[in-house]
């Protein structure tokens, strides 16, 4: 694509930074009052917002200073991190290579134009731009130190077939408003390290059915063998490369790969996924790690016949024995009790081991699909995960049992591919303990007091600070969606929570990334 020449190390002038922005107690008054970000706090009570708090003042004199200047001392920034980056939302969610519902896969027409579009948003915010040889966008402040190790902040621009409009779009967005704020406000380039948000190219791995192709590259953890993986028109990641003008090599791989030394931590924000905070009447919670995950593609061969003349105890069907293996998988992580011995002073697992294992089948096809014949092939496709590493392997090892047994018992053959494997990955305690610190911060300024905790959230879902992981230390900040749905057109994040995942970042910044002893 032509555009993506214009992409390759594009550097805009630098510019002074930092942001004012304006709200009312009566700003929330339209909220249901049981999806509130207010519901821990009676309706009553006026929000009353201090004017010109000089935060940084209490660290060094070239501090953020948030909460002053000309503006008047407004500290929520509510056109930036609400107005603008909810209306950003919505422009990324009208971007689609599919009609009629939201779909961006890996380097499609629809990611290039997203990334133009994100491209043009980092610039606006003062930062200098550019796409590595995986697809994935960068913005990168400059800083009082500029050897000193870089903070990267990040989320994915790709989406699921028929997806919502915030899944790693708000991480995105949510990063360059915050920076837009320190624009502003003439501070950016008073942060002690460099900061860099990072869209990645690819983390749902719907073309290629490999995720993290963007973060996994930057982590230094994709093999070049993952240059040959075809779709299912046979075309590879190395031909999607090249048709967009990159070099596809294993030495250009090298080239996106980040060195650990030179990096201080990644940070993402992410919509929960689930419905945990939304039963808390919590908008925001700290993640304290993500499961690990296995994807598996079983192929189960059998005779092709008549549907009408093959008796039924003659019969081979893949069909049949493809059913049986999906409810055996579902048993098989419902009741693994069932399955697998629990005994620790022997060496076996204890329950607590399987705690939030879930497994589904998200795909099955047969061939070649036709009411009146008994099929001759079925694939499906298997995603197991769980927090603890070995009993998940322990749950794969024992499906891979299981699938055997079943398929010889029916006479039919069966393969089982790895498609995908990622351990569990676990925050780092002291970026969690700052995140947490800087979300109660923020809470505290848009609500008023809060007496109750941050909420601590493990991660079902995958997310790219799984594979930066092995990069570098990781933390994570969960948005409250509506009903926890996700993966879905009904996905809904509340405008307010947006705006409060901001200003977290932007605490977050203030309280953390300028302290010279960090």
């Amino acid at each position: 694509m032509g555009n993506t020449k214009s992409w390759s190390t594009f550097f805009p002038p630098t510019h002074d930074l930092f942001v004012a922005v304006h709200s009312g107690a009566g700003a929330m008054a339209s909220l249901p009052p049981k999806l509130s970000p207010f519901s821990l706090v009676d309706g009553r009570k006026a929000l009353i917002f201090s004017v010109s708090i000089l935060l940084a003042s209490l660290l060094f004199s070239e501090g953020l200073e948030v909460g002053s200047g000309e503006d008047g001392g407004d500290e929520l920034f509510r056109e930036i991190l609400r107005d603008e980056a909810v209306s950003r939302i919505n422009q990324l969610g009208k971007i689609s290579d599919a009609d009629g519902y939201l779909e961006r896969t890996f380097l499609s027409p629809g990611s290039i134009r997203a990334t133009d579009l994100i491209m043009s948003w980092m610039q606006d915010a003062g930062l200098k731009t550019w796409v590595d040889q995986m697809g994935n966008l960068h913005g990168r402040t400059n800083a009082i130190n500029a050897t000193a190790e870089t903070l990267l902040i990040g989320s994915h621009l790709d989406t699921v077939v028929d997806a919502g409009k915030y899944d790693g779009s708000l991480g995105i967005v949510c990063a360059i408003s915050a920076l837009k704020v320190l624009k502003v406000k003439g501070k950016l380039e008073k942060l002690y390290r460099p900061v860099e948000v990072i869209a990645f190219s690819d983390e749902e791995g719907v073309r290629f059915q490999s995720t993290f192709l963007g973060s996994a590259a930057i982590a230094g953890i994709l093999p070049p063998t993952t240059l040959q993986i075809s779709d299912k028109s046979g075309i590879t990641v190395q031909d999607v490369l090249r048709e967009n003008s990159f070099d596809a090599t294993d030495e250009s791989l090298v080239w996106v790969k980040y060195e650990p030394r030179s990096v201080w931590g990644y940070v993402e924000v992410h919509i929960e996924q689930g419905p945990v905070l939304e039963t808390l009447g919590y908008p925001l919670g700290v993640v304290k790690g993500i499961a690990g995950q296995t994807r598996l593609k079983v192929e189960v061969s059998g005779a092709q016949g008549h549907a009408g003349t093959v008796p039924m105890l003659m019969r081979q069907d893949p069909m049949a024995a493809a059913a049986e293996l999906v409810v055996t998988v579902e048993s098989l992580c419902k009741y693994p009790d069932k399955f697998l011995g629990y005994d620790e002073h022997c060496g076996f697992f204890g329950k607590e081991s399987f705690a939030g294992l879930v497994c589904t089948v998200g795909e099955i096809s047969c061939w070649p699909s036709a009411s009146n014949v008994i099929p001759g092939q079925v694939n499906f496709t298997v995603d197991i995960r769980a927090i603890d590493d070995e009993a998940r392997e322990l749950v794969v090892s024992e499906f891979s049992n299981q699938v055997y047994r079943k398929c010889e018992e029916r006479m039919v053959n069966c393969t089982i591919e790895h498609k995908h494997n990622a351990e569990a990955a676990h925050c780092d305690s002291g970026l969690s303990l700052q995140l947490k610190h800087a979300t109660s911060s923020a809470l505290g300024k848009m609500l008023g007091d809060i007496h109750s905790d941050v909420p601590i959230l493990m991660s079902g879902a995958g997310h790219d600070a799984m594979a930066m992981s092995h990069l570098t230390k990781v933390g994570m900040l969960f948005v409250r969606c509506r009903g926890g749905i996700s993966h879905s057109p009904e996905e809904s994040v509340l405008d307010d929570d947006v705006w409060a995942a901001g200003l977290a970042l932007l605490h977050f910044f203030d309280q953390h990334v300028n302290l010279l002893h960090f």
